[in-house]
């Protein structure tokens, strides 16, 4: 790898340029009153994400514990009930899954928690950062990548979740069977791990998204696939966001879900996904739940990774990391 660098000098300008693109961050951060904080990276349960973790063991306490999933949420969550209006933090996440053109099993990503903020907020927030670091980094915020041609810099269009389903494969994901779920997947030649409905109702939206140019929002998830947001009281919705750019997802953020009888049921929703063998359900955090208890004021969350680099420039996440895995020889 150290030779691909000396010799490759787009490939060693773009690590260069990955540096400036999580500089430019952490300045926008730092302009709009954030604290950049630390958060533990090893947990006794994971949190944040729905992904497989790296286990291993604490010899000194011989306990269980993990590598963590997210940047820290459910830290910082806690910092937000001690009284810190506004943090955020830039570090590495790992996740035991597949390798992709947008996937690997380590990676770097930045999280930011705002007391007495939605998601709403939230979205005007993340969508100046984007157009920030495109400026700072890019000098433009018109791109071509992965077949797409975009602007940061126009309106980003709110795309309801279901209703972006049910146009592209006539399910509706409310009323449709499990059964006619895996029946339209199969149709479109799309493979699937588990027949449960979060993971069919998530992996109907993924064939769906590569669709989606944007810049734009997906809105009005199901309260299946977000844990942790917020509901939309009377609608089965949450109040969570996603940035899509150029059929991918480029960050995830919602009004935290700070009511803790709602958060238990939803974690005791989780383990039972566990218990029927959904590697990548959200572990419970009774603990977290009890800080809720104790009250965590209104908050927005955001949390967004070097994908979004990847993308803008057009290349494969693997091939802009400086020392990706790689089998031993």
């Amino acid at each position: 790898r150290y030779l691909d660098f000396l010799m490759n000098d787009e490939l060693r300008s773009l690590i260069i340029q990955k540096a400036k693109f999580w500089d430019a961050t952490r300045d926008f951060m730092k302009n709009n009153g954030f604290l950049e904080v630390e958060t533990p990276t090893l947990e006794t349960t994971t949190g944040g994400a729905e992904a497989t973790p790296f286990k291993t063991h604490h010899n000194d306490y011989d306990l269980a514990v993990y590598l963590r999933i997210s940047i820290g949420e459910l830290w910082q969550k806690r910092l937000m009930a001690g009284g810190f209006p506004k943090t955020f933090e830039i570090g590495r996440a790992y996740r035991n899954e597949g390798t992709s053109q947008e996937h690997s099993q380590e990676f770097t990503n930045m999280e930011f928690y705002w007391s007495f903020a939605d998601y709403n907020d939230g979205m005007k927030l993340v969508r100046e950062m984007y157009i920030e670091i495109a400026k700072e980094v890019f000098g433009k915020t018109e791109f071509t990548s992965r077949g797409h041609t975009f602007d940061l810099a126009n309106e980003w269009q709110e795309i309801d979740y279901s209703e972006e389903i049910k146009k592209q494969t006539g399910i509706d994901i409310n009323t449709s069977s499990e059964k006619d779920m895996m029946k339209k997947l199969e149709s479109l030649g799309v493979k699937y791990e588990g027949e449960n409905r979060e993971r069919l109702t998530d992996t109907l939206w993924k064939y769906c998204r590569k669709n989606i140019t944007g810049p734009a929002f997906l809105v009005n998830h199901p309260t299946l696939v977000a844990p942790l947001a917020k509901s939309i009281l009377g609608t089965g919705t949450v109040q969570m966001f996603q940035p899509i750019i150029a059929g991918s997802e480029v960050g995830r953020g919602y009004s935290e879900l700070n009511d803790p009888i709602d958060q238990k049921n939803r974690f005791e929703e989780q383990q039972k996904l566990i218990d029927k063998g959904d590697t990548e359900a959200m572990m419970a955090d009774m603990e977290f739940v009890e800080m809720l208890e104790h009250g965590m004021p209104p908050t927005c969350g955001f949390g967004f990774g070097e994908r979004l680099f990847a993308i803008l420039v057009d290349k494969p996440l693997r091939e802009l990391q400086t020392f990706p895995l790689m089998r031993p020889k």
